[in-house]
């Protein structure tokens, strides 16, 4: 006799994270790939190794981010469309990334969760210099590139339609 499980169990999820750099981003989804049975895919990873060296500032960033979202889109639908959950570790943190969290999870037909973890800009930094100083992150951002960068974090408002879930850091 085999076990049928619940639409609730079989609907694919559209995971979403929204965090300054350094929130806790990437250690979220590695803990939510362990509970929501679904795949993660880092921007950072695919970054590290589709453009070693060469992220050298935000515009560096911005043009290898747009391509990589771009070339990941029909996949992540696939996936989606398929009934695979999809952890995207890749930063929520503007309306218009926003915008294309929502084109995957419409597209796809599937639900969606925008986390968003609200941290200080001083536990940030604290976290980011002790990253750092670990070698072990693909990427350093000094305390400058942190502030010009999250000039642009825009926290998600409820008029936006998007379900979030709110991870509060004290």
């Amino acid at each position: 006799m085999s076990h049928k499980a619940s639409s609730s169990e079989e609907a694919a999820v559209l995971h979403m994270v929204c965090g300054k750099i350094a929130s806790g981003k990437s250690t979220l989804t590695k803990r939510l790939a362990r509970t929501e049975n679904a795949v993660v895919i880092s921007e950072d990873s695919w970054m590290a190794h589709l453009y070693p060296g060469e992220i050298r500032t935000l515009d560096d960033y911005v043009r290898c981010s747009g391509r990589i979202r771009r070339a990941l889109s029909e996949h992540v639908q696939a996936l989606l469309s398929n009934g695979m959950s999809v952890i995207l570790d890749f930063p929520f943190n503007t309306v218009n990334s926003r915008a294309w969290g929502r084109e995957l999870f419409n597209g796809a037909g599937v639900g969606h969760r925008l986390h968003h973890l609200d941290v200080s800009d001083e536990i940030c930094k604290a976290r980011l210099r002790a990253r750092n100083a670990s070698g072990e992150h693909p990427f350093e951002t000094s305390d400058a590139q942190f502030d010009q960068i999250t000039q642009y974090f825009v926290p998600p408002s409820t008029t936006e339609g998007f379900h979030i879930v709110l991870h509060a850091s004290t």
